[in-house]
């Protein structure tokens, strides 16, 4: 557990207890949607449109709408232009566009409609080569979080928070996000979150680290070249 806005208490052992299994997305209370954040301007790569990097054989985009798929979300938002128009996905973009992604997230939550929400809400950034071992750790420990608490996120090795590989209480987010002046333009997902009691959790560095950089994306790929392969069934 590491300070955040308004930390909840519980997640550590929640994750211990747990065993590091992780369960369907059928087995979170009220179910879980997503929003995916993939529309940035990408300026340490050069404006490449990082979620179409292949890591491993796959794009960042389409391990992030795995990781959501495999939970079982409902609904699946991408807040990006249009990337990859064969995903089964529904695309939406902030106004206007680059507003950072607390503008994102406001975007996507406005193109839901409230009398539907599920209880829980994931927020993931399309630039992650674990996606999916982030999003099943996140499920392993949302299950046995105290009542009162509105969220959780994976911390890095440090401790520090990663607001947008986390899950959310929907109406607290809502909440949150209506209390953002300008449709959250230009807002830090700090600030979105500041008011929401959040359990962080601290995680290995191979579930956080994102890709922001060229040389972070040839890390990841000699990684997911390194990694062992399943093998095949005969």
């Amino acid at each position: 557990m590491t300070p955040g806005p308004r930390p909840a208490a519980g997640a550590d052992d929640a994750s211990d207890r747990n065993g590091g299994s992780a369960p369907g997305g059928g087995d979170v209370p009220g179910g879980i949607g997503a929003i995916l954040l993939a529309g940035g301007r990408a300026s340490r790569v050069d404006g490449a449109a990082k979620p179409l990097f292949e890591v491993g054989g796959r794009t960042l985009l389409s391990a992030a709408v795995t990781a959501a798929t495999d939970a079982g979300a409902r609904p699946l938002t991408v807040v990006a232009p249009i990337l990859d128009p064969a995903l089964p996905i529904t695309w939406v973009r902030e106004d206007p566009p680059f507003g950072g992604p607390a503008a994102a997230i406001v975007a996507a939550l406005a193109s839901w409609p409230e009398d539907a929400d599920p209880e829980w809400t994931l927020v993931l950034a399309c630039d992650l080569p674990s996606a999916g071992a982030a999003v099943r750790r996140l499920l392993a420990d949302i299950v046995l979080l105290p009542t009162d608490t509105d969220g959780i996120c994976l911390g890095d090795a440090s401790s520090r928070p990663q607001w947008l590989t986390g899950a959310y209480r929907t109406r607290a987010l809502r909440a949150a996000a209506s209390a953002l002046p300008g449709r959250g333009h230009g807002a830090s997902v700090r600030a979105l979150v500041d008011d929401l009691a959040v359990a962080v959790v601290t995680a290995d560095d191979a579930l956080t680290r994102d890709v922001d950089t060229w040389q972070d994306l040839e890390e990841a790929r000699t990684r997911a070249r390194a990694a062992p392969t399943a093998p095949e069934e005969s």
